[in-house]
């Protein structure tokens, strides 16, 4: 598949004690969307039962003069200075489906994800040298997904999948990751075809003093092949 979505991308970093600035790399770094791949494998063992693996390694880089000062990381940049931003986000995701409601007009199950969100950002200017924040964990999500049939060669299917842990718990811990998708799908052959949806991804974490909150929102189109 090929994603271009529309992103928000909000980092804070405390570094040496220092309380970090929220900062917005879209609007103060000038990101422009991008296009990124995206790979699906869905293994199908037994007729209600579904085994999937997805991959989507997201980047945006790009260099400008800043036009405000805040601090990332334990350092402080200051208005006027040459940055360098990066920002690079491997999501991978390990689902189970199980199909309860299975059918030739289509099927209605459940979801149960493994969510692998890897994010790290980076600034780097020729004094400050580079500094960055990452954070990576598994993260577990359940949901749901149904599929109808238009016609016997082309459906519509949609699933969300949901985590959440209030930072009520633990004030110092917090987390959400919501995930929509919705696609169609036209069947040329019984061995190939091609998709088109949207999705939206909104992901936040709070790790002391360290806050993310990213979300990525857009079309998406690309090809599909049966064996």
């Amino acid at each position: 598949m090929f994603w271009q979505p529309t992103p928000t991308l909000l980092i804070t970093s405390e570094g040496l004690g220092i309380p970090g600035d929220q900062i917005d790399f879209v609007r103060e770094f000038e990101l422009e969307n991008q296009t990124f791949k995206q790979l699906r494998i869905v293994l199908r063992p037994a007729r209600k039962h579904k085994l999937r693996y997805e991959f989507v390694p997201i980047r945006y880089e790009n260099e400008t003069i800043i036009t405000r000062s805040f601090v990332f990381n334990g350092q402080r940049y200051n208005v006027s200075l040459p940055v360098l931003a990066e920002l690079k986000w491997n999501a991978m995701r390990f689902s189970y489906e199980y199909d309860f409601v299975y059918n030739d007009y289509g099927y209605v199950g459940l979801v149960l994800d493994l969510k692998y969100t890897d994010v790290e950002a980076a600034l780097t200017n020729s004094l400050i040298g580079r500094e960055f924040a990452r954070a990576h964990a598994p993260i577990p999500a359940i949901g749901g997904t149904g599929r109808v049939y238009l016609v016997p060669n082309v459906s519509i299917t949609g699933e969300f999948t949901m985590f959440r842990l209030p930072e009520s718990i633990n004030e110092d811990y917090g987390a959400r990751y919501y995930d929509f998708d919705l696609y169609g799908t036209v069947n040329f052959t019984d061995h190939a075809g091609a998709q088109i949806g949207y999705r939206a991804v909104d992901v936040f974490y709070k790790i002391d003093e360290d806050e993310g909150d990213l979300q990525m929102r857009g079309l998406y189109f690309g090809g599909v092949v049966r064996f």
